[in-house]
Formats: structure tokens, sequence, C-alpha cells
């Protein structure tokens, strides 16, 4: 009996610790982030809490009792949970590394204390399995960072550029990277990565000696993030764009915001800066408002055409949708112009610029025309996106969870939006729902419970003919 209760309990404790592992893996291994901005409280009820009181209740009378529940209700809800999640743990060194610590700290206290306790500890093996793991991940990113810094150091003719602001900074990075790369040996962070040790793994195994110019994203949640990266990179050309309302859960204010994005003013190599007219900066030096000199923006189903002036005017037109790209744009064409790149060629890889992938991707499949604008999760940018869809003469169908880590203002304000022009919506988070609920028409709402029937859903829903705007997306832990 003791040892089918050793091997219970150590089953338990690695159940308990697969639930924590996988909500910190979604927020970047931050604690305060899984207790204080945690969409789905519930999950930690069931998964953490309600174990815990009921390990610590039942084992009280009867340790067998609690492994009957343990085996016939935890484990094979938790089971289902992992399935149906759209974004499952990975099991990257870390997370390995974590369970061999669990592990080992789990069966060292379970044996000590098998002779001594009815209830075996839970607090003390997770506690240390944290604390050793933590420890050991901070002091590997302390050696990463400094060989990333060496790195960085050993090619004095590298050119940083970072990039960051509410909303666009992904696009801005990659737009820029199409407009200068065949002029310069340039490097780009992969994807959304842009966390300090993001940044760090990815100069450690992918930035070559002979690059001339890195992209660089830089994100924050916290006060001081942008500041850390800053510090870091010490970029040459920064650029800040549009600032809002994006993560305003994290930050409370626009300001703060605000104030945190222009932390990457604080380089020490600082040349230039590209701002954004809503950073609030005034024009010097080496500040530029890169969006003053815009105008005449205009957008269609079929690419985006603006003008900018500079000694005179530039007119540029780009096969991409979304009038807000003229504002990336605009940056990358102020960019190119200080990198001393003509005109004409900066008009050339604009005229053939291609769409990030998931922002505003206009794919023809079975007779139906599809956007995808998955990846554009703002106020701004979202709203933009469905005046363009307004255009269509045809029925118009919207998939969306609203905005993810904004006000309920905004959401407010979109869903009147939504309501105003498609014809079908489809909601795809409960976050969002009431707000959906009180303004959507309810002739053309649906509600999905269960993202893995999307496709099921759009086959039965949709016809030959229709418009259909993935607009945002929000994975089913938000």
């Amino acid at each position: 009996m003791q040892i089918f209760i050793l091997i219970s309990h150590i089953l338990f404790l690695l159940a308990l610790g697969f639930y924590l592992i996988t909500a910190l893996q979604w927020f970047s291994y931050k604690f305060q982030r899984i207790v204080f901005h945690f969409t789905k409280p519930l999950w930690h009820l069931w998964f953490l809490i309600l174990p815990i009181v009921l390990y610590f209740g039942i084992s009280t009378f009867s340790s067998f009792g609690f492994f009957i529940f343990f085996y016939v209700i935890y484990l094979p809800a938790l089971f289902l949970w992992h399935k149906k999640l759209d974004k499952k743990l990975v099991f990257t060194s870390r997370v390995k590394r974590f369970f061999v610590i669990f592990l080992f700290a789990a069966i060292f206290i379970d044996i000590l204390m098998i002779q001594k306790a009815q209830i075996l500890p839970i607090f003390l093996p997770l506690f240390l399995a944290f604390i050793i793991s933590f420890g050991y991940e901070k002091y590997q990113a302390m050696l990463f960072k400094k060989s990333a810094q060496k790195k960085l150091e050993n090619n004095p003719n590298l050119t940083i550029i970072q990039i960051t602001a509410s909303y666009g900074k992904t696009s801005i990075k990659n737009f820029l990277f199409q407009v200068l790369k065949d002029d310069f040996i340039c490097y780009k962070t992969p994807r959304s990565v842009n966390t300090l040790n993001g940044l760090i793994k990815d100069i450690n195994e992918n930035l070559e000696p002979n690059t001339q110019i890195y992209i660089a994203e830089a994100g924050a949640r916290l006060a001081g993030d942008i500041d850390e990266i800053t510090q870091f990179l010490r970029p040459q050309i920064v650029v800040v764009g549009e600032i809002g309302a994006q993560h305003i859960e994290y930050f409370k204010t626009i300001e703060n915001i605000r104030a945190t994005k222009l932390e990457a003013l604080n380089s020490t190599r600082l040349k230039m800066a590209f701002l954004h007219s809503s950073t609030q900066k005034e024009k010097s030096k080496n500040v530029e408002i890169y969006d003053l000199n815009l105008s005449n923006v205009c957008a269609s189903l079929e690419g985006t055409t603006f003008d900018m002036k500079f000694d005179k005017i530039y007119s540029f037109k780009a096969p991409i949708l979304g009038d807000f790209n003229a504002w990336n744009l605009a940056v990358c064409v102020c960019v190119a112009r200080y990198l001393e790149l003509s005109f004409e060629k900066i008009q050339k890889q604009i005229s053939k610029i291609k769409s990030v992938e998931h922002r505003l991707e206009k794919i023809e499949a079975g007779g139906k025309l599809i956007i995808d604008d998955s990846f554009n999760g703002n106020f701004s940018g979202m709203s933009k996106s469905y005046e363009l869809a307004r255009s269509y003469q045809g029925r118009k169908v919207i998939i969306t969870p609203g905005i993810v880590e904004s006000t309920q203002e905004e959401n407010e304000k979109l869903a009147k939006i939504i309501n105003d022009i498609f014809d079908l919506v489809m909601v795809t988070s409960d976050l969002n729902a009431a707000t959906f609920e009180k303004i959507i028409d309810k002739n053309k709402l649906i509600m999905i419970k269960d993202k893995s029937k999307m496709t099921e859903i759009l086959a039965k829903e949709t016809k030959v003919g229709d418009l259909v705007l993935f607009s945002n997306d929000a994975p089913n832990f938000i």
C-alpha cells in the first residue's frame, strides 16, 4: 500500500507541475502574470486549488480515497483539458529540465516522509523544484546574455535597428527587412520574438558574424522592459510606432505605455530615432516624426497607395491590404532614406513587398475570398480592416474573439462597427462574449464554444462568394 501511495503521490505532484508549467509557458514564466492577469481563473480552481484542497481533506481520512479521485476524475480531466488546448505545452529544454528536477525533488522528499506522515507534502517539492529550476535558468540566461553581448561586440560594423510600438512592430520589421535586404546583409528576429531572453537566444543561435543590419523587435508588459532590451542591444537606429491601449491591463494608463515605449531612446549609441506622432515627441536633430509627411493614403482589396513629402512628393504603391500599412511602410521609407537608398530603389522594393503572414493575407479558396488577419489584435488595425471589407459586394463573414488585453470600451466600439458591416459574426472566445451578445444582432451572431469545430462550422455557415475575415486570434487559455 505504501508503494502505491508513494507512486500515486509523485504522479499527482507531476500533474500539478504539468498544469503550472503549461500556464507559466504561456506567460513567459512570470508567476505574477498567471496570478494577476490570468483570464481563466476557473482553470486554476479546477486543476490546482480544488485538487490540493481535496488532497488534504480526503487524505486526512484515507489516502487511498483521494487517489481514487485522482485516477478517476482529475487525471482524465487534465488530459482532456490539455488535448483541447490550441497552444499545448511545448517540451523545450527548459521544461524537460524542470520535470527532471521536480521528479528528483518529489522522490527524495517522499521517501524521507513516507514513514512519518499520513499526508505526504505537496508544497515543499513544488517550491524546491521551481526555486532550483528558475535559479538554474537565471544562471544560464546570464551566461547566454554574456555570450550574445560578446557576439555583438565582435561585429563593430553592425547596425542595430530596434523597433517597438503598441501594435504594428512585427509588420514594420518584416517590411523594413524586405526593403533593405537587396542592399545590405540583413537579419531580422523571427516570428514575434521580442523579449530579452528571446533576443539573446536568437543572437546566439542565428545572427551571422557578417551581418550588416540587425532588425530587432522589442515588446513589453511592464515598465522597464524596453529599457532592459535597449541597454542590451544599444541600437543606433530606433523606431517607435503607434502608441495605443494594447496591454492596458498591465500598464494601467496610456501614459505608462508611452513612457515604456520611449525607453528605446535611452540607447547610448543612438544616432537616429523615427517616431510616430502618438509618442507626443517633437522633431529634433536626431528625432523624426515619420507620419507627418504622409498623405493621400488609399487602400482597397487590390493594394495600398500613399504619398510622402521630402524634397518633393513621392508616390508609393504596395500590393498589400489595409490603409494602416501605409503608416508601417512610411517609417520603412524614412529608415531606408537615412541608410541612403534612393527613392527609386525604395519605390521598387515597396511595389513588390509581400504581406506578413496572418496579417491581412488574401487567400482565394473554394470560391471564397479569405482574408487572414489573425495576428492583428488592436482596435486601430482591426477596425480599418473592417472598412476594407465594407467595399466587398458579396456577403461578409467575420471570425473574431474581439480585442484581447484592451478595454471594454474599445471592444464595444469594435462590436458596433462589426454589427454595421458584417452579415455573419462568429465569436471564438468567451472573453468578450457578453459585449458582443449585447451589441451584435442576435440573428447573425454565432458563439463558437469549441474552436476544434471551427472548420465544420465554417463549412456549414459559409458559401461560395463570401468574404471570410479572420480578425485576431486568441488561444483558448485567453
